[in-house]
């Protein structure tokens, strides 16, 4: 059987909350906070909040997620964490905008609209796959197989849509060499946004 991967965008949720009950266990906070603060903030700010609030939404609505875990206060009987994490999200967010008074009560107004189930579970998701894409990536550009070149010839092509005579010649390699690129990366990129996005949602 193959050993676990050690990197902590891999792991289940369901290890990391195990982890997390050990309050001196530093990693386990720290690869919470990363898998779940960019969503978090992504959701922030389609309620309309600005980035620096979107930013300390997330901080408190993590802190508050931490402390009530540790306490027990979470039953995975009776619903998914996700959705204990966006309940936790948006009543931090309506008390942020309501004990904000340079903020208008439309924005407060848009937070609460938005506690329909089904539109919260989809923006949700959004904003999972965008911050599970842009870790993949992050881990993409940090493997030592791929050089900088490839991965620029990947990024341009694959992702931007650059025409690919046109990334050859910035790239100075040959077309042949950036399909081959785009395929090998696609491949590899596709993988880690499968293994991260079970990892992420795992008993989650």
């Amino acid at each position: 059987m193959r050993p676990p991967d050690p990197n902590p965008a891999l792991r289940t949720t369901t290890k990391l909350l195990d982890a997390l009950r050990e309050p001196a266990n530093e990693p386990a906070w720290e690869a919470i906070d990363a898998r779940y603060r960019p969503v978090i903030a992504g959701l922030a700010r389609r309620f309309g909040l600005s980035e620096s609030d979107a930013d300390e939404v997330a901080q408190q609505t993590l802190a508050e997620f931490v402390r009530a875990y540790r306490e027990g206060r979470y039953d995975r009987g009776k619903g998914r964490l996700s959705s204990w994490i966006l309940g936790i999200a948006q009543h931090t967010a309506l008390a942020l905008r309501r004990n904000a008074r340079r903020h208008a009560a439309s924005d407060s107004d848009r937070i609460e609209a938005a506690a329909d189930p089904a539109q919260m579970d989809e923006l949700w998701t959004r904003e999972r796959d965008r911050a599970v894409l842009a870790r993949a990536m992050g881990i993409l550009r940090d493997e030592s197989s791929v050089d900088d070149r490839t991965l620029l010839a990947f990024e341009l092509v694959a992702l931007r849509g650059v025409p690919a005579p046109e990334v050859a010649s910035q790239c100075t390699m040959s077309v042949e060499q950036v399909y081959v690129a785009k395929s090998r990366l696609t491949r590899r990129l596709r993988d880690l946004v499968e293994q991260m996005t079970a990892a992420f949602e795992e008993d989650a």
